[in-house]
């Protein structure tokens, strides 16, 4: 049963006029409140209505975060490449004009006249490289040169050497399997994984503070409306008041407790009015290129008012999402895959070095025939003891002594020539030599080597236990953030109940009050619950929206969710 609540009537003086005076009826005196105009909101010129997308969209162009994240991902691109670049081949030249004048004090040293000159110019293109195969390298060399030289022991002159060399070292044991190079080109391909996955982490960062911003500015707006209305219906409560007051209904203290109801809320307006500015301005700091930009004078109106529910996923396929998805735990999975690659290169550097070399050459020459005049040096030094000795032997009868010769002067057809010639001869391929051999080096003890390898390992047992730390801490954060959700749709829920409950209590006070069977206090305690029960209404909303969100970011999927394509 509703109890009946009587009003007060004020007690109303009977005051009999004075004999042949006639006396006017005197209204009561009712306080006034001072009317207070909501300020304009400061800078802004206009009004802007964005969707969440349009949002997302400006968020993702103008982040510097993101933008540093770009760069880090090109140049783990660059340095990638760089590493590759390790097998391009080599190409060299070395050139040189050499002119030598060496003295001479003997004949034996081709020379008579004290000096000996020879001139040389030489030309040397070299190819050289590794082989991105088994750690092999390789270097091929073409030399060709004009030698020209007053000896007198020459036969051609000038002449021109020419030779094709190529060497390999191939190494057997060491560098076999894994070596520097490969090592360097393997961890930069991780690395554009890892600036990869940086880089999808800030993507989901910022997309949901974007987002959450979003839904802030969404409840600052409806907060503001709220109090708002608060306004609306105290104002409308107060002219109400009023002329019961006037009418002899009610008290004027009545009135007063109206007009207390009115500031109360008016200041609640005001301060709606500041976090409405303060949630539209940390939208725009996210959104925005720079200070410069017109945007900051406009005001942001929210244009998606709600989006379609979606089922919440069970806590294991929540946590099994996430595992598989969260770009901490990737990064932390590659960082692994790197300190394997270190310990798999330290553990290579303690074996010992065994290379095999081996050489192959071919080499041309042709010149120039000299036309010789007089003896040949050498004989002409031995003419004199011959002719002596020829002397003795015929007092002995003996037979004479043929002339002494150092062999023919004549010089073989395949070498005249000039220095097309000795590139002939250097095709043939008559004159080729090769070795092969190997180079073995044992450290005696390679402590260097072994302390890395243990670091490596260590390394290891520290990104494994990280890596545990990261899983926790997925763990944790998924469960919190589906808690969240559960949470937040059971209080929009009760939010919704709250309100339907409050407007109905509100409304029947309203009508027990023009009964006048209820108290102008009730009926404004009525109010202010209808109000905290919109407010209330309005948080759930947003905190349901920024749950979700955050659920998102918890299973890695607000990019997918988002619709949102990387370049």
């Amino acid at each position: 049963m509703k109890k009946l609540i009587c009003l007060s009537l004020v007690p109303l003086a009977l005051v009999l006029p004075a004999p042949g005076f006639a006396q006017e009826p005197q209204s009561p005196s009712l306080p006034m409140v001072k009317p207070i105009d909501m300020p304009a909101r400061v800078g802004i010129l206009g009004t802007a209505k964005l969707s969440l997308a349009e949002v997302i969209q400006k968020v993702l162009s103008n982040d510097r975060d993101l933008a540093v994240s770009r760069i880090n991902r090109e140049e783990a691109t660059l340095n990638y490449k760089g590493a590759r670049g390790v097998f391009d081949p080599r190409l060299g030249l070395t050139e040189h004009t050499n002119r030598i004048i060496t003295p001479v004090s003997s004949s034996l040293g081709g020379a008579t006249n004290g000096k000996l000159t020879t001139k040389e110019f030489l030309v040397d293109p070299q190819l050289s490289g590794a082989s991105p195969w088994l750690g092999g390298s390789y270097k091929l060399d073409f030399s060709s040169a004009r030698q020209q030289s007053d000896s007198t022991f020459n036969t051609v002159n000038p002449q021109y050497p020419t030779s094709l060399n190529l060497n390999l070292t191939q190494p057997l044991w060491r560098g076999l399997s894994y070596d520097d190079n490969r090592h360097r080109i393997q961890v930069a391909k991780k690395n554009i994984q890892l600036s990869d996955e940086q880089f999808r982490q800030r993507v989901i960062e910022i997309v949901t503070q974007a987002i959450q911003a979003y839904w802030e500015l969404s409840f600052a707006y409806r907060n503001l409306e709220v109090q708002s209305e608060a306004v609306r219906l105290a104002q409308q409560q107060d002219a109400s008041n009023r002329r019961q007051v006037e009418q002899g209904l009610l008290a004027p203290v009545d009135v007063v407790q109206t007009q207390t109801q009115l500031a109360t809320f008016q200041q609640n307006l005001f301060s709606a009015q500041s976090a409405l500015t303060n949630a539209e301005n940390a939208l725009k700091v996210l959104m925005l290129a720079d200070r410069t930009d017109l945007m900051w004078g406009m005001a942001l109106e929210p244009g998606t008012k709600g989006e379609a529910m979606e089922t919440p996923p069970t806590l294991d396929e929540a946590v099994k999402l996430a595992l598989a998805e969260r770009p901490e735990l990737k990064q932390t999975g590659i960082a692994l895959d790197i300190n394997r690659m270190d310990a798999k290169l330290t553990h290579e550097q303690t074996k010992p070095q065994v290379d095999l070399v081996a050489n192959v050459s071919t080499v041309g020459l042709a010149g120039q025939v000299i036309q010789q005049s007089g003896a040949n040096p050498f004989a002409a030094a031995f003419g004199p003891l011959v002719n002596q000795i020829n002397q003795l032997s015929a007092v002995a009868g003996i037979a004479p002594l043929s002339p002494i010769s150092f062999g023919s002067n004549s010089v073989p057809p395949a070498l005249v020539g000039g220095y097309g010639q000795s590139l002939s001869n250097l095709a043939n391929g008559h004159y080729t030599s090769a070795s092969v051999g190997v180079n073995v080096s044992l450290p005696l003890r390679n402590r260097a080597a072994n302390a890395a390898a243990a670091v490596s390992v260590a390394e290891g047992r520290r990104l494994n236990a990280q890596r545990q730390q990261v899983e926790m801490a997925i763990e944790q954060d998924v469960r919190n953030s589906l808690q969240m959700v559960y949470s937040a749709q059971a209080r929009l829920e009760a939010a919704n109940n709250a309100e339907h409950s409050a407007d109905d209590q509100y409304r029947s006070e309203t009508r027990q009050f023009q009964a006048g069977t209820t108290t102008v206090f009730l009926v404004l305690q009525r109010q202010t619950d209808l109000i905290a029960a919109l407010t209330r209404q309005a948080r759930a909303e947003a905190d349901l929206s920024e749950a979700r969100a955050n659920l998102d970011r918890a299973l890695a999927r607000t990019i997918q969710t988002r619709g949102i394509q990387l370049q």
